[in-house]
């Protein structure tokens, strides 16, 4: 069994956990988790992939175990948590590595790729979108009206999402089989979320969610320009990010690797072995090709 390190490091003044795995000299996959979860989502697929690659897994900051400091002294924006992100990776010396995101990992995600194309060797989108294709209106059509109107009512839709029920809604919804999902992993998040002041948290990133869209004409820019190896595993029953979010990147990546599982939004908790499979077939094949053409 492949050791998993549970380590803490001081970037830009704040605290971030993160899990780290795998031989020190391989190359380096970094996996980057949404809302309302951490680095606990990858906690069996970090060993499956460990045994081939240096794999870290950080929380964002106001998740997990990563500090959390109140909305009021911290402006919790995607431009910032991919800028704690990046700092991270600096202070561990990772230069190259392959992305995973999911959720809000990837607009994270998105943003370290655009910041440093070079240093991203093939990307994995387990339902991150990049694409406007994908978003299921009787979903974001509430958040959408708290984005552009954050008065109480709207509010109250937007909350409804840190509730258990919510969250428990997010990890079954979409699953042919609801009793293959660990109700670990809803309580886990709930509590987290429940943690004083951490409402107001994530509240400030559903508003910031808005400036994610404007940045897609970007991204596919750059998917065009350096065409990175893509795999979309997606969950495509997903009630939040569709199957189309999926289809979406062969528009800018012609080659890239679409598989539509049967699962929902956390597809790794019905069908985690198979993303496994397909992830290592698909690094293994991307990071051969790196070396050649190094």
């Amino acid at each position: 069994m492949v050791a998993v390190h549970h380590r803490y490091a001081t970037v830009q003044g704040h605290e971030l956990f993160y899990r780290e795995a795998g031989p020190a000299g391989a190359p380096v996959v970094v996996l980057l988790h949404g809302f309302p979860t951490s680095s606990f989502m990858f906690r069996e697929l970090i060993p499956l992939l460990a045994e081939r690659y240096h794999v870290i897994a950080p929380d964002h900051l106001g998740f997990g175990l990563s500090a959390a400091p109140p909305a009021d002294a911290f402006d919790y924006t995607f431009d910032a948590l991919s800028d704690l992100t990046r700092g991270l990776l600096a202070h561990l010396g990772v230069r190259r590595y392959a992305l995973y995101v999911q959720d809000y990992g990837a607009p994270v995600g998105w943003r370290l790729a655009l910041a440093d194309p070079s240093a991203v060797t093939a990307i994995v989108t387990q339902n991150g979108n990049g694409y406007d294709a994908g978003f299921v209106k009787s979903f974001w059509g509430p958040i959408e009206d708290y984005q552009r109107d954050p008065s109480p009512e709207h509010e109250a839709n937007a909350r409804a999402g840190l509730s258990l029920e919510g969250i428990r809604w997010q990890y079954v919804a979409g699953v042919s089989d609801p009793s293959v999902v660990s109700p670990d992993t809803w309580h886990h998040d709930f509590a987290l979320v429940s943690r004083p002041g951490n409402d107001e948290i994530q509240l400030a990133l559903v508003r910031d969610y808005a400036n994610n869209s404007p940045l897609y004409p970007t991204l596919h820019e750059y998917l065009r320009a350096h065409r990175p190896p893509v795999l979309a595993a997606w969950g495509e029953n997903d009630p939040i990010f569709g199957p189309d979010g999926a289809r979406a990147f062969a528009a800018d990546v012609p080659e890239a690797e679409i598989h539509l599982i049967d699962g929902g939004h956390f597809l790794l908790e019905s069908a985690g072995e198979r993303v496994a499979a397909l992830m290592l077939d698909f690094l293994d094949r991307a990071t051969a090709a790196t070396t050649d053409s190094a």
